[in-house]
């Protein structure tokens, strides 16, 4: 039995396809459209899914969606009324889209689907999962629990903001649940306008920027934006916000009660202001997860806890939870954000609606390393590349292993697109750009010249799991680069008296550690734990790597550049290297340097990106 699963509509559209139970495939629709957190039906992403499980559209037996729209717009017409005449505006502008199309989600969808496929007639066999439903599906379902916690926390679904539910072999039940406007999420976006980004995108740069800075604004975020209760859940106050019904996130009540304007994000410079906030509001959603963890651990009984939504894309908050120790064992799904929502609807109705059984393997989850995209076989990478120009010389394994290494500790960015494309926001060696962790000049070099995005952005290291505990204070998997941990104290280095007064991003010039290119200000980094199980080519790499400099860490980032998807295809990611200052590409096992490019085909990006 087949069982499509789709997100749409809103963001980060997605695809994912189950064949009795099993994942065989998950893409988002911006890896193929490259229009970055495209909303539009995921069509490529299905016809991929398909392609992957060698089926047509007609052999699906059911296709379920992310969310219940009927249930969305009770919440818009409750909403609006609550808040009018205010938000009449926002309203009108609202209602026709949904009474011209998304108030009839089935007709769409049918009518989209025959689209990919003419000769498949799937509209009774549409359904509609809730969206924290999905999300909490998609966390429990792939985990390696039996039972556990489910522990839901996004900007809002159909009225849900955050929600708890517990999971049980093949049963997953809902017990509590916070609703709309009080949101987590929402608060976050809230402060992400207020210091210039874009929200729904620019969420985790407060994130990275938050250690820059100091939380001198914890107490005055918890004494008037948000009503914190000791078992974490909590109520915001509506004067201080305009999402309701406005066109903003937040009113002038909330920039006065900074003292300052909201940050103007064209070219207005970051101050210890700004990042005094981000310090503030990462402390206040530290606290409130780690308060909910704790009620759910005493209340259930439970020692698994599953995470799922946007704010478990927070890999701080994750590790405060990990750390404070109410549970015992944590799993992340690593698209936790809306695309995650395709594969957990459905999961949902393969064990929910269908009532088959869930046998979790101890200790390994149901993604498969997160690997979940398309593969390119090395003839048709041969053929592609040669069609967009490129010149490359093709390696045996060793060869092209030896060739990379020696690249790596010449300096030399890395393009590296091997086997399939991960599913969810995090490169995790198929789509990522490598360097050499232990350069202190990389850090901002990949920042500017290559990513062109804001100096002040971490990078994360990947580590063979084995190696792990040697680098950093932790000792455990973390395969989806969700977990943060210390530079263990034997590989930092402390500032000397001049280099102690510095802050705010001068903190960038000092060198904190034996892998600077990803030691965070406060000596901590995002990791990423490589097994030879899910990844061998890459766990590979990092081997040969260790064996020919003693450190077996790299930089990975995602192989794109600001505002534009990661690469999908041969095509995007001899695109990206051209267009940027990477000095190698490693496709399959084909080896190029820049410097051997024909030059008419170099083409850069900076004038062409968007702020993202």
């Amino acid at each position: 039995m087949k069982i499509l699963g789709i997100s749409a509509y809103y963001h980060d559209s997605a695809a994912a396809l189950l064949d009795s139970g099993r994942i065989v495939a998950a893409a988002q629709e911006e890896r193929f459209s490259r229009r970055k957190f495209d909303p539009g039906f995921p069509a490529q992403a299905i016809a991929y899914c398909l392609q992957e499980a060698g089926c047509r559209l007609s052999d699906v037996d059911h296709v379920v969606f992310h969310d219940k729209p009927l249930r969305k717009f009770e919440r818009l017409l409750t909403t609006h009324a609550a808040f009018a005449p205010g938000g009449f505006q926002a309203f009108r502008q609202a209602i026709p889209l949904w009474l011209t199309g998304k108030l009839f989600h089935r007709s769409m969808i049918a009518k989209a689907l025959k689209a990919i496929d003419p000769t498949a007639d799937l509209s009774s066999q549409i359904l509609f999962a809730e969206h924290h439903q999905s999300h909490a599906a998609s966390a429990f379902y792939p985990s390696p629990f039996q039972e556990a916690v489910v522990l839901t926390m996004d900007g809002v679904g159909e009225w849900a903001t955050t929600s708890v539910a517990i999971g049980s072999g093949n049963a997953l039940q809902v017990e509590r649940e916070l609703r709309f406007p009080h949101s987590l999420g929402l608060l976050y976006a809230a402060v992400t306008q207020y210091l210039g980004f874009k929200v729904l995108s620019g969420e985790y740069k407060i994130m990275g920027l938050a250690p820059y800075g100091e939380p001198r604004y914890r107490a005055l975020i918890l004494d008037h934006l948000i009503n914190l209760k000791p078992d974490g859940t909590f109520h915001l106050d509506q004067s201080y916000f305009d999402y309701c019904a406005g066109q903003s996130m937040i009113t002038p009540k909330f920039c006065a009660l900074f003292g300052r304007p909201a940050r103007d994000p064209d070219g207005a410079a970051l101050e210890p202001f700004h990042m005094d906030v981000a310090a503030s509001i990462q402390a206040v959603t530290e606290e409130v997860v780690v308060r909910l963890c704790r009620d759910l651990a005493s209340r259930y009984g439970i020692r698994n806890l599953c995470l799922a939504g946007g704010v478990a894309l927070n890999c701080v908050a994750n590790s405060k939870i990990r750390r404070d120790g109410s549970f015992e064992n944590i799993w992340i799904q690593p698209a936790a954000g809306d695309a995650g929502c395709a594969l957990g609807a459905a999961l949902a109705v393969w064990h929910q609606h269908l009532q088959n059984p869930r046998t979790p393997e101890p200790g390994r989850d149901a993604m498969r390393g997160g690997f979940l995209g398309p593969a390119f076989g090395q003839a048709d990478i041969e053929q592609r590349l040669r069609q967009a120009g490129a010149v490359f010389d093709i390696l045996g394994e060793e060869a092209l292993l030896k060739a990379t290494v020696a690249a790596l500790t010449g300096q030399d960015a890395v393009g590296w697109f091997q086997g399939r494309m991960e599913f969810g926001p995090r490169a995790l060696g198929a789509r990522s750009i490598l360097a050499d962790a232990r350069s202190p000049t990389v850090q901002k070099m990949l920042n500017l010249k290559v990513k062109n995005r804001e100096s002040f952005r971490p990078f994360a290291p990947s580590v063979r799991r084995e190696d792990v505990g040697a680098w950093f204070d932790f000792d455990g998997e973390s395969p989806y680069m969700l977990l943060t941990a210390d530079v263990r104290a034997e590989h930092r280095r402390e500032p000397d008296q001049q280099g102690a007064e510095y802050f705010g991003i001068d903190k960038l010039n000092l060198i904190r550690s034996d892998i600077p290119a990803v030691t965070h200000v406060d000596y901590s980094a995002r990791i990423q734990t490589v097994e030879a199980q899910t990844n061998p080519l890459y766990h590979r790499l990092l081997t040969r790597f260790k064996a020919a400099t003693g450190c077996p860490v790299l930089v990975n980032t995602s192989f794109n550049v600001r505002s534009e998807p990661i690469v999908c295809t041969p095509e995007d990611a001899f695109r990206c290297f051209m267009g940027t200052e990477i000095e190698v590409l490693v496709a399959g096992n084909c080896f190029m340097r820049k410097d051997r490019q024909n030059p008419q085909l170099l083409k850069s990006y900076k004038n062409d990106l968007e702020p993202d």
